[in-house]
């Protein structure tokens, strides 16, 4: 075998090496690529442990104020002979709405779909898991959206319960069910869709892709209506609903002729300290993230609600002569609900001076104004949850202004604060009073109608008499 020639065996391992060196070059450049390609590609945001541990404990305060805040702050107002039927109602309707909630409710009012109602594309929770997200309402910031499905149940749950008050110790049990599920259908549910359904702040990207996220918006959305934690979804909504009921169900037997006196203050006392507690969550909760938002919810929340506490006191002491704790528990409760649209928007000094208007304006409504008009609603829903609510959707559109220590309203496209316009947003916000008026108005008319016509509002005379916790639930709440 003849010997291969050096200058040969150099050139093949020239050759070889420029080879491995292109391929080793070629990979270099395909890393790159890939890289660059992960880079421009945005990451999909995860939701941050903080964030999630906020809103379940806010989801266990918002809980917490219905079962047992609001059914003792309710039970305690009532004669002895209704309590367990009050806390029975309360207690049921809590359980319903959670189950019609995760059947339907969260479809139609957080979905895409027209501007009054959802889709049903997530009924049964179709589609929500462990890993999918809901938006905050922070650009890039989400939370799971399950704990986002429970946050809001506690709100479908506990408006319903609130309309009890305007009627109790008079309506069947089975009416009361039937109502609240027409009522929780055609008028919570469209309503929270018109006022809290948007595409999320990612969707806000340039003024074109604003637009078009605004467009898919819910009616009072793009209204530009504020309401931070259920002014109008909660309140307004409920406070017409048990007006219209108080008075298509008449006036309790014995009405202004009979003492109706709380059978316990202390009950409905420890009621309303639930309620305080239970709405940090409820307010601050709505931020939706443990941020300075938050923060600044949960400080208005306190402040409005002890002026509105001092307010009632005053009042009431300066026109009958003693101030009572009945009445210091319903300025809180005034104070509570009328910061609740506010609280994220208005500064602490704007929430004293709310919660000092809703508790002398609340004490007026349930004193003056329904005397005046002669309606018997029964603890005050439509007094203190109707003309809080509205005293608070409206003071939102005066003290939102930056000028006056307010947060103004968000440019998503711009990532800043807009130029504020007071006058704009006040009709912006009535707007929101006047849709929900209405629309809940027209609907608790025509669902009491329905169930008088199917099973009957009210309950018997004798049962009247004798109470509802023997006659429709067979337990007393006392014994000797």
């Amino acid at each position: 075998m003849k010997n291969i020639p050096t200058s040969l065996v150099t050139l093949a391992c020239l050759g070889f090496s420029a080879a491995a060196q292109a391929e080793g070059a070629t990979e270099i450049v395909e890393t790159v690529v890939e890289t660059v390609q992960q880079a421009a590609t945005p990451a999909v945001p995860t939701p941050d442990k903080g964030d999630t541990a906020w809103m379940i404990v806010a989801t266990v305060l918002v809980t917490l104020m219905v079962i047992p805040g609001l059914a003792l702050f309710y039970g305690g107002m009532v004669r002895a002979k209704n309590m367990l039927s009050v806390l029975m109602q309360v207690f049921v309707i809590f359980s319903l709405m959670a189950v019609l909630w995760a059947v339907y409710g969260y479809s139609i009012a957080f979905t895409e779909g027209g501007v009054f109602f959802g889709s049903l594309d997530k009924a049964f929770l179709a589609g929500v898991t462990p890993d999918s997200t809901a938006a905050t309402f922070s650009k890039g910031v989400v939370i799971p959206e399950l704990i986002y499905v429970a946050f809001q149940l506690t709100f479908a749950c506990i408006t319903p319960a609130l309309i009890v008050g305007a009627f109790a110790e008079r309506m069947k049990f089975s009416a009361v069910l039937l109502f609240m599920v027409l009522w929780f259908t055609f008028s919570y549910l469209p309503i929270a869709h018109m006022v809290w359904y948007w595409a999320g702040p990612d969707a806000y990207t340039d003024a074109a892709a604003g637009e078009k996220a605004t467009a898919t918006a819910g009616f009072l959305f793009q209204k530009g209506a504020l309401d931070f934690a259920g002014g109008t979804v909660v309140h307004i909504n409920a406070g017409i609903a048990g007006l219209v009921g108080c008075l298509l169900v008449g006036k309790r037997i014995g009405y202004k002729k009979e003492s109706m006196a709380p059978h316990s203050v202390p009950m409905t006392m420890i009621g309303a300290s639930l309620l305080w507690v239970g709405w940090f969550g409820f307010n601050a909760g709505s931020n939706l993230e443990a941020t300075g938002t938050a923060a600044l919810a949960f400080v208005n929340t306190m402040l409005a609600t002890a002026a509105a506490t001092l307010a009632w006191s005053a009042v009431e002491w300066i026109a009958r002569g003693k101030p009572s704790m009945l009445g210091g528990a319903s300025g809180a409760v005034a104070g509570l609900v009328a910061i609740t649209p506010a609280c994220g928007f208005i500064g602490p000094m704007g929430s004293i001076v709310l919660g000092l208007a809703a508790g002398a304006v609340c004490f007026w409504s349930v004193t003056t104004l329904k005397n005046a008009l002669g309606y018997d609603d029964s603890l005050d829903v439509f007094g203190v949850h109707g003309v809080g609510g509205i005293i608070g959707a409206l003071g939102t559109g005066i003290f939102a202004s930056p000028a006056l220590g307010g947060a103004g309203v968000y440019d998503y496209v711009a990532n800043a604060v807009a130029e504020y316009d007071m006058v704009s947003q006040v009709i912006s916000q009535s707007w929101g009073v006047g849709v929900t008026i209405v629309w809940s108005g027209v609907v608790s008319l025509i669902a009491y109608k329905i169930v008088d016509l199917l099973v009957g509002l009210r309950v018997s005379e004798e049962t009247e008499r004798e109470g509802l916790d023997i006659r429709e639930h067979g337990e007393t709440a006392y014994h000797p």
